[in-house]
């Protein structure tokens, strides 16, 4: 689907790290203790069970279906358990007393907390309120949400709507467009804004399942990873002066949602927790769909997606490392073409939905990428949907 005449544009992209982060090997290795742990406590006789066979077993596993340090070097954690191995002391993993990990009330909880947080550091450098913020998120929900805790402590609340966009998963960020896209080409309301901002929070640590044991499952945990970052979205005539910003300018939108796929992610609140499904066939599945996918953004512009296929960049939701492999065959990409892509999920493994800002973020910022660049966008979720977006960074 085409945009308006007066294309939106993203810029100011601001991140805050998480106040953790660790090699991914000494990563899986608390998973692996982790594990351990909860088993012991669920173990008929605790002071039988052998925890360090269980631990070297685990191990292999982890390294065997996860993602290996060579994929994911580092990873950022926005709780304190993954610091320490004191498992009496820790707020959601004290699997000592409870295998299952603490419920979702007191994740949501945490939750609450910590975006907060991560959303008042974000904007701690700034006094400008958009005319419309968007919240985006899959890992926790809270009323008052964190966007709404801010517009009321900076006293925004006659500038500034709020609106929430809630458990698409690792695409929302595209949607989070559209709908920001909606909001500017308004014009004709009352509260047309000159910005939208986009802010993303991602607690995926608050959901690790230590009593689940399955491969499936040691998958997701070796894999997703905390993340916050926010951007604007503006007309012309709201983004940066030239000279001042580069910014992504969004020529085209498309979606679908993939058909026989809708058990492929599934994605889900839980006792313990959200609760997520992975299927392994979900790389083949997408990889299939993109050639037509990417033709359709070219397309609703009046481009050849042949033509510009080599000069143009690709963020790739790094949904893993197999995700990218399969889409770059796919596609027919050069390695150049994806390195991006790799090096956020080398950095900061996968960050669900904040993880494709990261990507345009580094796009917008890299002097290798110059000003006329096609950048395509891809990323996908529970449907299984695939999402995109075609840009040209300015």
């Amino acid at each position: 689907m085409p945009i308006p005449a007066d294309n939106p544009r993203l810029f100011d992209f601001r991140m805050t790290r998480p106040p953790y982060e660790s090699p991914q090997s000494e990563v899986l290795d608390w998973i692996g203790r982790l594990h351990a742990t909860a088993e012991r406590t669920r173990s008929p006789d605790p002071s039988a069970f052998d925890a360090d066979a269980f631990l070297v077993r685990l191990r292999k596993l982890l390294y065997r279906y996860g993602c290996s340090p060579d994929k994911i070097a580092t990873r950022g954690y926005e709780i304190t358990d993954g610091s320490h191995t004191r498992w009496e002391d820790m707020p959601v993993y004290d699997v000592v007393r409870h295998p299952e990990g603490a419920g979702t009330r007191v994740r949501t909880e945490l939750y609450a907390t910590m975006a907060a947080a991560a959303v008042d550091r974000l904007y701690s450098q700034d006094d400008s309120p958009p005319g419309d913020l968007v919240h985006v998120t899959c890992t926790g929900y809270a009323s008052p949400s964190a966007a709404q805790r801010l517009v009321a402590k900076r006293g925004w609340a006659a500038q500034t709507r709020v609106t929430h966009a809630y458990h698409m998963g690792c695409y929302a960020s595209l949607p989070a467009i559209r709908i920001a896209s909606g909001f500017l080409a308004s014009a004709s309301a009352p509260r047309a804004p000159a910005r939208v901002d986009i802010v993303h929070n991602e607690i995926c640590t608050l959901h690790l399942r230590p009593a689940d044991h399955s491969p499936e499952q040691l998958v997701v945990q070796s894999l997703f990873a905390d993340g916050h970052i926010r951007y604007s979205v503006a007309g012309h005539d709201g983004t940066p002066r030239d000279g001042e910003s580069a910014s992504l300018e969004v020529l085209s939108l498309h979606e679908v949602i993939l058909p026989d796929s809708a058990g492929g992610i599934v994605w889900m609140a839980s006792d313990h927790g959200m609760f997520m499904s992975l299927s392994r066939d979900v790389p083949a599945r997408i990889a299939a769909a993109a050639q037509d996918f990417v033709r359709v953004l070219f397309a609703a512009v009046g481009l050849d997606f042949d033509r510009e296929r080599t000069r143009a960049v690709f963020a790739i939701h790094p949904g893993g490392p197999k995700v990218i492999d399969v889409m770059q065959a796919a596609l027919e990409l050069s390695a150049a073409q994806v390195s991006v892509s790799r090096d956020v999920l080398l950095r900061h493994g996968n960050m669900s939905s904040a993880t494709l800002p990261h990507i345009w973020m580094r796009i917008v910022q890299a002097s290798e990428v110059p000003v006329g660049t096609p950048i395509v966008s891809l990323a996908f979720g529970p449907g299984l949907t695939v999402s995109g977006a075609l840009m040209v960074k300015r």
